[in-house]
C-alpha cells in the first residue's frame, strides 16, 4: 500500500502538494495526518468527496510499503505516520521547499529545492511527464502556490513559482476559486472605484451579445482593477464586461467574456493589450477616457461575431410524413431513424407535427390504421432560419417541446432538436465543474430532462417515478432516480433499471411504495436499502443516500448514511453517477456533479477517481462492458489506470463469485464477443479464463451472436441460461480438465458442468459427421451424437459450420430430429407387460433411430417394431 501525506495543521500548500503528488503516484492514497488549518477545513468541507482523502484512522499502517512526504521532512510533524518512516521495507520519497535541518527524514527520492511553494516542484515534474490535469486539479494546485507565496507577493516567490502558476492557468485553473478562499477584503478606495463604475455603466446589445461598459476617472491610481472587473461580472451576469478607468496619466481597460463569440483578448489587442478569450487587459498611456471608450465600442462591434442561428445548427433534409400515412407506418419510421417526432407535410406546406407519444396513444386504442392527420398537433411552433439559437432555446423551454421546424417563405427547410441545442452549448457543458465546485454555494447544473424521461420511459416506470416523488414530498424527503436509468434516458433508451436514492429513510419510503403497488418489499437494514418486487422481472431498488468506503483495496464496501453527492461519488463511472430529482417541484432536474452528461456526449467511460479500480477491481470488467455495449471509448487516463491495476494483479484479490457475477452480465450482452476480445487486449483474459487460449476460440466467438440469432429465428434456441452458449464457446478448444477447473473456479452446478463436459466431448464428432455426405451417414447416427450434446452448444456448432449450405443442412437436421419424435412412449411398453428398467430407454432410442432413418411411418409401424424389438432382446424372459 502506498500513501501520500504532509504535516499536521495542514495548510493549503500541504494539501495541494498531496493532490499534485498523486498525479506522480496514481495508486497512492491521500492521508491527512491530523488537524487542518482553517482555510483548508473550509475547502475540504466542499471538496473532500472529490479528492477522496482518508484520515489516519481509516488506513492500516502495517500494510504501508511506501510513504510520499510533501511540504515537510520532519518526523514529529506527521503524527503517527512518523512511527513507520524508519521501519524496514518502507520506502520514503520526499518533496519539500524548506531547507534541510538536523534530524530530517531521509528518503530514496529527495526533491528539496528553494522555491516559494512545494507545489511548484511537483508541477514542474507533472509538466515534464506530460501528465493530464483537469481544471479542478489545476485550481487546487494554484491555490497551494498562491497560499504559500501570498498570491506571488512574498519575497520568497521565485520565477519558477510564477511559471508554475502560468502552466496551471493554461490547464484551466480558476482564479475565482483562489479569490474565494484566499481573497482579501476591498479597500475603501477600491469600494469607491467599484461604486463609480457601476453608476457609470452602459449596457449594449451587440450581435446578440449582452455587453456592459463601465467607466470612471480618478486622480490617484487604485490597485486591483482586475479584481473589480471580476466583481462587476459577478454582479451583472452579462455576456461581456469591460471596465475602463482613467487613473493618473493612463487609461486602463480590463475585459471579461463568458461567451465564445466575444474574444476580449483579440479586442484589446487593438489597444496594445493582451490576454485570452475570456480575460484580458490593456493600458493606454496619455489616453483620454471618452476617446478610449468610443474606440472600444467600435472595436467591439467589429470583433464580436454574429450569434449562431437556427439555420446554422438545424438538421436537413428533414424526414417527414404525409397526413394520409397511417399511425403504424409513422411509428415504424420513428423507430427506424430514432426520432421522437416528425413534421407532417403536404407538398411543401407544413401542416403539423406527430410525436411518438401521439403514436403510442393511437396504438394503445387500436388505431394504428388511422391516418396521421387525425392525431397530429396542428398548433406548430416554428422559427425562421435567422433566429438566434439562444432565442430558439428559450422558445423550446417555454413551450416544453423537443423539436422546432425551421420555415422560410412557408417552406420547411430544416428542424432543430434539443440535441442540436445541447451540441451548440458544448462550451457551457464543459464548464460544469466550475459551476459545481468553484463556489461555496453548492450550485448545480439545473438542466431539466423531465420531457426526455416521459418520452423514453414506459408508462409503468414513468408513473412509478411520479408516485415516488409524491410519497417523498409527503414524508419530507428528497428523492432521486440515479445511475443506469438516467444514463439510458439520456441515451434515448428505455430502462427498467430503477434505482432510487432517498435523502431520508429509504426503507420507509420503499414500504409505502410497496403498499401503493401491493408489492412485496425486501429490506436490508444493514445497508439502509430495500427492494420493491413488482414481478419476477421487475424490481425497484431503494436506498438511503449512502457512501461506500473500502477498508483496504478490493475489500467489500462498508456503508454509511450520507448525502446524494457522496452516494453518487461511490459509483463506478461518471456516466452512472448522475441523478434526476423526482420531487414534484423539481421533477426532472438533472444532478450531474461529475460531468457524466458530457462524457455521454463525448462517448467516454471515465472513473471518478484514481483509486477506483484498486478499490473495486470488478470495475475493470464493467468498464469493458459499458465501452463495448455503447460503442464508447475508455477515457485515456482511465485506461492508463485500468492497465496499471491489471498489471498489479488486483483481480487476484477479488472473490471468484464477484468475478463470475460480472462475467455473466458480459456473456448475455449482444456485444459479448467484442467484450471478450477487449478483455484479451487488456490482458484481463488470463485472470478470468486461466489456461484458456483466446486465439483458439476467437473465430467462433465472433460468429456466435449471429448463430444464436439464426437459431432463435429457427425456433431452436430457448436456453434458460443465456450466458451458457458463450461459456461453452469459450471453453470448447480446452482440454476437459482445464474446462472443469474453470467450472470449479466459478462454482458452476453439477448440471451446468455436465453440459460443458458433454459439449467438449461431442462437438468434434458432431461437426465431422455433419460434413459427411448424406449417403455416408445415417440421420439416426447424427441424431445420437447431437442429442448427447446440450442445446446450449448448438450455437457453437453453427458458428463452426461456416458455409451457408452446411448451415441449411444443420437446420434441416434439427427439424428432422424434432419432427421425427415417436408418437408412442413408455406407457405402451408397460401395457405389454414389461417391467420398468433400462430396456425402456433402449427400446425407445431404437424406435427413434428407426423413425429418423425413415423405416417407420405410422403409429402401427412403431407398435410392431417395439413388439419385435422387445421379443428379440428379452428372448422369452419373464415380463412380470
Amino acid at each position: 500500500m502506498e500513501i501520500i501525506t504532509t504535516h499536521t495543521n495542514t495548510d493549503m500548500d500541504g494539501l495541494a502538494a498531496m493532490v499534485a503528488a498523486q498525479k506522480l503516484y496514481p495508486e497512492a492514497w491521500l492521508v491527512l495526518p491530523g488537524k487542518l488549518s482553517r482555510n483548508v477545513e473550509e475547502f475540504m468541507s466542499l471538496h473532500k468527496d472529490t479528492l477522496n482523502v482518508y484520515s489516519i484512522k481509516q488506513i492500516n499502517l502495517e500494510q504501508v510499503k511506501k510513504v510520499v512526504l510533501v511540504d515537510t521532512k520532519s518526523r514529529r510533524r506527521v503524527g503517527k505516520i512518523g512511527d513507520i518512516l524508519n521501519k524496514p521495507g518502507v520506502d520514503v520519497h520526499v518533496y519539500d521547499h524548506h531547507p534541510w535541518v538536523e534530524g530530517d527524514v531521509r528518503g530514496s527520492v529527495e526533491v528539496v529545492e528553494t522555491v516559494g511553494a512545494t507545489v511548484t516542484l511537483l508541477v514542474e515534474r507533472i509538466k515534464q511527464a506530460a501528465l493530464p490535469l483537469n481544471p479542478l486539479e489545476a485550481t487546487i494546485l494554484c491555490l497551494g502556490i498562491y497560499g504559500d507565496t501570498g498570491s506571488l507577493m512574498f519575497t520568497s516567490t521565485t520565477p519558477r513559482d510564477v511559471d508554475a502558476v502560468s502552466y496551471l492557468l493554461r490547464r484551466g485553473a480558476n482564479l475565482a476559486v483562489v479569490a474565494d478562499f484566499l481573497g482579501r477584503p476591498m479597500t475603501d478606495e477600491q469600494k469607491d472605484l467599484l461604486k463609480n463604475l457601476l453608476v457609470n455603466a452602459e449596457r449594449h446589445q451587440i450581435n446578440g451579445a449582452k455587453v456592459l461598459i463601465a467607466r470612471t476617472k480618478t486622480d490617484e491610481f487604485v490597485v486591483g482593477l482586475a479584481m473589480i472587473a471580476h466583481t462587476i461580472s459577478e454582479i451583472e451576469r452579462l455576456d461581456v464586461v469591460f471596465v475602463i478607468a482613467e487613473m493618473e496619466d493612463r487609461v486602463h481597460i480590463v475585459g471579461r467574456s463568458s461567451i465564445p463569440q466575444a474574444d476580449v483578448g483579440d479586442i484589446l489587442k487593438h489597444f496594445g493589450g493582451g490576454g485570452h478569450a475570456a480575460a484580458a487587459s490593456a493600458t493606454i498611456k496619455n489616453g483620454v477616457l471618452d476617446d478610449v471608450s468610443w474606440a472600444l465600442l467600435d472595436v467591439i462591434y467589429e470583433k464580436i461575431d454574429p450569434p449562431l442561428c437556427a439555420a446554422d445548427i438545424m438538421s436537413t433534409p428533414v424526414k417527414t410524413v404525409a397526413p394520409e400515412m397511417s399511425i403504424a407506418e409513422a411509428g415504424h419510421i420513428m423507430l427506424r431513424y430514432g426520432h421522437t417526432g416528425l413534421p407532417v407535410v403536404k407538398g411543401e406546406k407544413l401542416l403539423g407535427v406527430i410525436s411518438r407519444r401521439d403514436v403510442e396513444k393511437a396504438n394503445h386504442h387500436g388505431l394504428g390504421h388511422a391516418p396521421v392527420k387525425g392525431f397530429m398537433s396542428v398548433r406548430v411552433v416554428s422559427v425562421p432560419g435567422d433566429m438566434p439559437v439562444s432565442e430558439v432555446q428559450e422558445l423550446m423551454i417555454n413551450h416544453d417541446i423537443g423539436r422546432v421546424p425551421v420555415v422560410e417563405d412557408g417552406k420547411l427547410i430544416g428542424i432543430v432538436s434539443r440535441t442540436d441545442i445541447l451540441r451548440t452549448l458544448h462550451g457551457e457543458v464543459q464548464s460544469r465543474h466550475r459551476i459545481v465546485y468553484n463556489n461555496g454555494r453548492g450550485t448545480l447544473s439545473r438542466r431539466n430532462i423531465g420531457w426526455v424521461m416521459q418520452r423514453t420511459l414506459s408508462p409503468t416506470v414513468w408513473n412509478i417515478l411520479k408516485q415516488a416523488g409524491k410519497l417523498a414530498d409527503g414524508m419530507g424527503f428528497k428523492i432521486y432516480a440515479a445511475g443506469g436509468l438516467v444514463r439510458d434516458v439520456l441515451l434515448g433508451q428505455e430502462s427498467l433499471d430503477v434505482d432510487l436514492v432517498v435523502e431520508g429513510d429509504g426503507i420507509r419510503l420503499a414500504e409505502e411504495l410497496g403498499k401503493a403497488h401491493r408489492a412485496r418489499v425486501r429490506q436490508h437494514h444493514k445497508f439502509g436499502t430495500a427492494e420493491v418486487i413488482l414481478s419476477e422481472d421487475f424490481k425497484i431498488d431503494v436506498a438511503t443516500a449512502r457512501v461506500e468506503f473500502y477498508a483496504y483495496p478490493a475489500a467489500l464496501p462498508q456503508v454509511e448514511s450520507s448525502s446524494l453527492h457522496q452516494d453518487l461519488y461511490r459509483r463506478d463511472f461518471t456516466i452512472n453517477a448522475m441523478a434526476v430529482s423526482l420531487n414534484e417541484k423539481k421533477f426532472g432536474d438533472l444532478v450531474d456533479f461529475f460531468d457524466g452528461r458530457e462524457d455521454l456526449e463525448q462517448r467516454m467511460v471515465r472513473v471518478l477517481h484514481n483509486l477506483s479500480f484498486v478499490e473495486d477491481p470488478i470495475r475493470i470488467l464493467r468498464a469493458v462492458r459499458f465501452e463495448q455495449r455503447y460503442g464508447f471509448k475508455i477515457e485515456p487516463q482511465t485506461l492508463k489506470l485500468l492497465k496499471e491495476a491489471v498489471r498489479q494483479g488486483v483481480l487476484h484479490k477479488v472473490t471468484s463469485e464477484r468475478v463470475w457475477e460480472e462475467l455473466k452480465h458480459i456473456l448475455v450482452e449482444a456485444e459479448a464477443a467484442k467484450m471478450l476480445h477487449r478483455l484479451e487486449e487488456l490482458n484481463v483474459w488470463p485472470y478470468v479464463f486461466p489456461d484458456v487460449n483466446y486465439w483458439e476460440v476467437d473465430p467462433v466467438l465472433k460468429e456466435l451472436h449471429n448463430a444464436m440469432d439464426l437459431l432463435d429465428q429457427w425456433g431452436q434456441l430457448q436456453p434458460a441460461e443465456r450466458w451458457l452458449p458463450y461459456y461453452i464457446a469459450v471453453l470448447h478448444w480446452s482440454e476437459v480438465e482445464v474446462a472443469l477447473r474453470v467450472c470449479r473456479k466459478y462454482n458452476l452446478s453439477k448440471r451446468q458442468t455436465e453440459k460443458v463436459q458433454l459439449a467438449l466431448e461431442g462437438w468434434r464428432e458432431a461437426v465431422a459427421m455433419i460434413w459427411k455426405a448424406p449417403q455416408d451417414v445415417k440421420i439416426s447416427q447424427l441424431a445420437k451424437v447431437l442429442l448427447k450434446m446440450p442445446r446450449e452448444s448448438y450455437p457453437m456448432l453453427l458458428a463452426i459450420l461456416e458455409d451457408s449450405w452446411i448451415k441449411v443442412r444443420f437446420r434441416q437436421l434439427l427439424n428432422i430430429i424434432m419432427d421425427s419424435k415417436p408418437k408412442i412412449n413408455g406407457k405402451y411398453i408397460k401395457s405389454l407387460g414389461y417391467r420398468p428398467g433400462p430396456v425402456y430407454r433402449e427400446a425407445l432410442d431404437a424406435l427413434w433411430r428407426e423413425r429418423l432413418d425413415g423405416n417407420l411411418r405410422t403409429e402401427e409401424d412403431e407398435r410392431q417394431f417395439l413388439r419385435d424389438y422387445l421379443d428379440r432382446v428379452t428372448k422369452g424372459e419373464s415380463k412380470c
